[in-house]
């Protein structure tokens, strides 16, 4: 059949594709295709990145019930303080050992880390230092989780342990800096409520050697405040959840995909009979 110019003008006009659609939309084509590959990438990546974190979780729960199962002296923890100071990974750190030792009270200062929760109440975990030797580091004692007052003006009332030579036993742990803020900030006085556990600078602030650790007594004389106790702040289970769910999203978006292309191929098909047609 043979068409006039003006004929051929009238039917583009009119929405009838007279060249090759691939050409047309050759460069969207090319768009779509990378597009599709970076997101499924970037998302498999995601779950991939999740499930290698929930082996991690794996490993390092395991090494926290091994660690359970030894207790320590004062002397072995420093000794066990020494070689992790260089480490880098996240079994590198005393989390999880018991420990026994007999120590004293430095004074009866007792310190806030603020911002905690605890059963969905929030409030501050409680601390002592005590000392267990004159010439050694001193050691931070958890006292336990305390409800926050609603009037932030009004720090709680915690009785200080003031007996001498106190045989403590209990874990200790210690607390990862919060990658968005590590400062102390002290707020001074009795309580002393700071932000962050930042061992380092509250070393700095009392002008004395501090442990990067912190033991949880078993049993305190006077204290019977709770004690939190999550050394892995996200299990294995839920960055497998999280894995799932990126695996998930990633087979949504390349079905709605292969849908998108799946339409595009059908109307390239109905644009091109009609060109045959014509």
């Amino acid at each position: 059949m043979n068409m006039s110019s003006s004929t051929s003008t009238n039917l583009t006009i009119n929405g009838v594709v007279t060249g090759s659609p691939l050409k047309r939309y050759g460069g969207s084509i090319v768009i779509f295709i990378i597009l599709t590959v970076a997101v499924f990438s970037t998302l498999v990546k995601l779950g991939l990145w999740q499930l290698s974190r929930a082996e991690q979780k794996a490993q390092w729960q395991q090494s926290l019930n091994e660690r359970q199962k030894q207790v320590l002296n004062f002397k072995q923890l420093l000794s066990l303080n020494e070689q992790a100071g260089t480490a880098t990974d996240d079994f590198s750190g005393l989390s999880g050992y018991q420990l026994t030792v007999i120590a004293q009270p430095v004074s009866e200062q007792i310190l806030l880390l603020d911002n905690q929760v605890y059963q969905g109440t929030v409030g501050y975990l409680a601390y002592q230092i005590m000392s267990v030797s004159a010439q050694q580091p001193w050691i931070l004692v958890e006292l336990g989780f305390i409800a926050a007052n609603k009037d932030r003006r009004i720090l709680p009332n915690i009785t200080p342990i003031t007996t001498s030579n106190i045989s403590l036993s209990g874990r200790i742990y210690q607390k990862q800096l919060n990658p968005v803020s590590d400062q102390l900030l002290p707020e001074l006085g009795n309580p002393l409520r700071f932000q962050n556990l930042n061992i380092d600078s509250l070393s700095q602030l009392l002008g004395h050697p501090i442990l990067p650790t912190v033991i949880q007594p078993n049993q305190l004389p006077n204290v019977s405040l709770p004690h939190p106790w999550q050394p892995i702040p996200l299990p294995a289970k839920k960055h497998q959840g999280y894995a799932l769910q990126w695996f998930s999203m990633a087979a949504v978006f390349i079905g709605l995909m292969a849908w998108i292309a799946i339409r595009f191929v059908r109307r390239f098909k109905i644009n091109k009979q009609h060109l045959n047609a014509i």
